[in-house]
């Protein structure tokens, strides 16, 4: 009898790695407790590799949509049927959304809800920024920027293109006219809440905004380097509300 009760349970999932403490888990089951929710659950689906992915919806054909983190915001796009506009532009996928005829449709929330997050606390010298990493989630970041016509360079320790600078040569020529710094990189996050970017830190001023998509720990030490050099300081946690509300009007199509 349970087995057929769990044909008319709709479930949702993030799709990762090492994914143990998930904002997208807490924040679903509370959310489907607020409103009364009893027919959808969320879980976890923490993949070794992504080839395993299509074992997801064998083993779980209830499966209506799906959050996807780091590392798989690239990797799972060929297992996809589609991609939206914004996901083909992007080059990166944080929301699957599984049609009634079992298409597997990929979009991107992450630009949405980093540009809703950060667009009030913008200044008129903000017109360059760099962004630390070079993952999915950097995609979706300047995605955003270019929106709002803010330039931009990544940082990465191997530079491949004009488009990105390595972190020895910001440490040796400073930040200059990059008021605006994003790290869309890991390093900071919970277990190693101890480290931070290698930026020149001296360089941060009163006008830099300094925006970390991590939210474990809720201030990071490349957030807390910068409020003591009086820069604006915001982590990702408005983001990923932002993003996670997106996802779910996705779903409901």
């Amino acid at each position: 009898m349970a087995k057929k009760h769990d044909q008319f349970m709709n479930k949702l999932g993030l799709l990762g790695k090492q994914i143990s403490y998930s904002f997208s888990n807490t924040y679903f089951k509370k959310k489907f407790e607020d409103l009364n929710i009893t027919d959808t659950t969320y879980e976890n689906f923490d993949l070794n590799d992504i080839s395993e992915f299509p074992l997801i919806f064998k083993n779980n054909p209830e499966v209506k949509g799906l959050n996807v983190t780091i590392p798989y915001k690239e990797q799972v796009i060929p297992f996809l049927d589609k991609l939206d506009k914004k996901a083909k532009k992007i080059g990166a996928v944080n929301t699957i959304r599984i049609t009634k005829k079992g298409k597997l449709i990929g979009s991107n929330t992450d630009y949405y809800g980093f540009k809703k997050s950060i667009e009030s606390y913008l200044k008129p010298h903000h017109k360059h920024a760099l962004i630390l990493g070079t993952g999915g989630a950097s995609k979706a970041i300047a995605y955003a920027l270019k929106k709002l016509k803010i330039k931009f360079k990544y940082v990465s320790r191997s530079p491949k293109n004009d488009q990105t600078i390595s972190y020895d040569t910001l440490m040796s020529e400073g930040l200059g006219k990059y008021k605006l710094i994003i790290n869309c990189s890991p390093v900071g996050t919970f277990p190693n809440v101890d480290d931070s970017p290698n930026i020149p830190y001296n360089d941060i001023t009163s006008e830099h905004l300094l925006f970390d998509l991590i939210y474990n720990p809720e201030e990071t030490t490349f957030l807390r380097k910068g409020k003591v050099q009086k820069a604006t300081i915001l982590n990702g946690y408005n983001m990923l509300v932002n993003q996670a509300e997106k996802s779910w009007k996705i779903w409901n199509l």
